[in-house]
């Protein structure tokens, strides 16, 4: 390996070809792992291929649009090598420093795989793999391994909770399998204990059948909050398994003594029975039933006291059982004039998409003096 006396001979020998020193300063850097002056260096070669001067300054004239562009890809590339030298390294909160403008999120994770957890990583990890949406399930196991249920759920409502659903998901499905382990270790004790033999089933319904004797004396087995938001958040959830421990932890929740039957935000303000229906419509039984009971949540709840929740719940489930020209219709005859066209003309042309029709959204854009929204319905069809 040759010292930096070295390199300054061999910089001094290529003086008058200032590409190669550029290009034998890059090799030393990548070699010395030294990822900041790299950075730095590989931006002055990008300059000097572009024919700018190697250092811009407030006075520089304008390059150009095809220029800057040229010069944008540049470091762009530059921060791709560094950024994953730097997690090579372990350091990651330097390392998204440069990969978060090459906006390839797959690749970071890729990157990050093979970073193990340890005490002096683990919050940096949290903070790009979860709050930067690197890799969200990643991320949240890492809460529930490292910071137990209740700060997991925290974090749900804190950081996650607002995203699409199908970033929700992976850590919902998390959340779920974890909290319902915990529901089947613990209710499986309290009959060994009780029984003396452990129940041969890990089923949650099957466990709590024909023993009401579970619950007496206001028993319970897991902290109930845990419990409902573990079933709130669940309602993301499309994989059919998961979405029959979320009904199983329901029945459960079914027979809880009433105060820790805690109401939920409409639709869902008798919130095990509501969530019974809603998951119970998911698997195709009760559909009839469930369908019915969140038809009258929106012709019976005052959306503009207890918000948008239940036609925005009926839209959807009619939509997952595959009814979208239903949703469409509904979410047509239900929306509040209050609410603004251009929140809802996304989900119906979603919901047309998928076989509803668009005249029904140009004529609700119509009526409520949306152009924009009826342009959309109108050209959506012909891309």
């Amino acid at each position: 390996m040759s010292t930096t006396s070295d390199t300054f001979d061999q910089l001094i020998a290529r003086r008058e070809d200032p590409a190669s020193v550029l290009s034998r300063l890059v090799d030393h850097y990548r070699t010395q792992r030294l990822p900041h002056e790299l950075f730095e260096t590989l931006k002055l070669q990008t300059r000097l291929k572009l024919g700018l001067p190697l250092f811009s300054t407030d006075d520089d004239p304008p390059a150009g649009e095809e220029l800057d562009r040229q010069m944008e890809m540049g470091l762009i590339d530059a921060c791709r090598e560094v950024g994953q030298m730097l997690m090579q390294e372990g350091r990651i909160a330097e390392g998204w420093m440069y990969l978060r403008p090459v906006g390839n999120l797959p690749l970071v994770a890729e990157m990050m795989r093979d970073i193990q957890p340890n005490e002096e990583n683990t919050d940096d990890l949290v903070q790009v793999l979860l709050h930067e949406g690197v890799d969200i399930a990643r991320g949240y196991q890492l809460i529930l391994e490292n910071n137990g249920t209740c700060n997991s759920i925290t974090t749900y409502e804190q950081s996650i909770i607002g995203r699409p659903p199908a970033a929700q998901r992976p850590a919902a499905s998390l959340l779920l399998d974890h909290v319902y382990n915990e529901l089947v270790e613990s209710v499986r004790g309290d009959i060994e204990q009780r029984e003396g033999a452990p129940p041969e089933s890990n089923n949650i319904v099957e466990l709590i059948a024909d023993r009401g004797w579970l619950f007496s004396d206001n028993g319970y087995h897991i902290d109930t909050t845990h419990l409902a938001s573990t079933i709130r958040f669940a309602r993301v959830l499309d994989d059919p398994a998961q979405i029959r421990r979320a009904w199983e932890m329901t029945q459960y929740g079914r027979k809880l003594n009433r105060q820790f039957q805690y109401p939920g935000d409409e639709p869902f303000a008798d919130f095990y029975s509501s969530h019974d229906l809603y998951f119970s419509v998911l698997l195709g039984e009760k559909v009839d039933e469930g369908i019915a009971y969140f038809e009258r949540k929106v012709r019976n709840v005052d959306m503009l006291e207890k918000g948008t929740g239940p036609i925005e719940t009926y839209v959807e489930l009619l939509d997952r059982v595959g009814r979208p020209a239903e949703a469409l219709a509904a979410a047509v005859e239900y929306t509040p004039a209050e609410v603004p066209a251009t929140r809802v003309v996304p989900l119906m042309l979603e919901l047309a998409k998928k076989g509803a029709g668009y005249e029904p959204i140009q004529d609700f854009c119509k009526a409520r003096g949306d152009l924009l929204g009826y342009a959309a319905a109108l050209i959506t069809p012909k891309q």
